[in-house]
């Protein structure tokens, strides 16, 4: 991690709610993931991996135009990202090492149970991406709550427990922060880790 300074992280990202899990801190903040001090920032990306708004063009603008080249590389190399996968490239300028692309499933209303599945692997696979560049923290946005239309309350629940199934089979991570744009998703993300909004 790069540019930590002692109280850095506390006057970019508001920690509101943490708690331990098998020795991993699992944290829900408000504020910027751009700027959040861990390790590996996850980007709710779509599928050409280029950029766009919410999450994705806000990290893309962070990071530099070093991010864009990477994920063109890997578009080239390997195709779209569908929903449910994940791509991990270097940081740009962000305080992050990496960047973790992900794309999340549209809602449409229809096999709710698949969308849930799409999203819990968008997490678990963005965790084993983060185990494999030896971190040992992540932050997540809330994959597939804006533009994509996912349930905010049925989101928060997903995330949560796809997060507990990953640390209760092991993990080398040691925080895991969800970073909420809206005092909305942090209230949700509260409720589903079993916190007092």
């Amino acid at each position: 991690m790069r540019g930590r300074t002692p109280d850095s992280a506390d006057r970019v990202v508001k920690q509101r709610f943490a708690t331990t899990w098998g020795g991993t801190t699992i944290g829900i903040a408000l504020g910027d993931i751009t700027e959040a001090e861990v390790d590996v920032v996850v980007n709710a990306a779509n599928p050409t991996l280029l950029g766009g708004g919410g999450v994705d063009g806000a990290i893309h603008a962070a990071a530099g135009p070093g991010l864009l080249a990477a994920c063109r590389r890997i578009v080239a190399e390997s195709g779209r990202c569908p929903p449910g996968e994940a791509v991990i490239t270097h940081g740009g300028d962000l305080p992050a090492d990496h960047v973790v692309h992900t794309v999340g499933p549209i809602w449409s209303g229809d096999r709710p149970e698949e969308h849930d599945r799409l999203l819990a692997r968008c997490y678990s696979e963005s965790l084993r991406l983060a185990e494999g560049v030896a971190a040992t923290s992540i932050a997540f946005p809330n994959i597939s709550t804006g533009v994509y239309g996912f349930p905010k309350p049925r989101a928060a629940t997903v995330a949560i427990d796809a997060v507990r199934r990953h640390v209760a089979a092991g993990t080398t991570l040691g925080e895991i922060v969800f970073v909420c744009f809206g005092t909305d998703n942090l209230e949700l993300y509260l409720g589903a880790l079993g916190a007092d909004p």
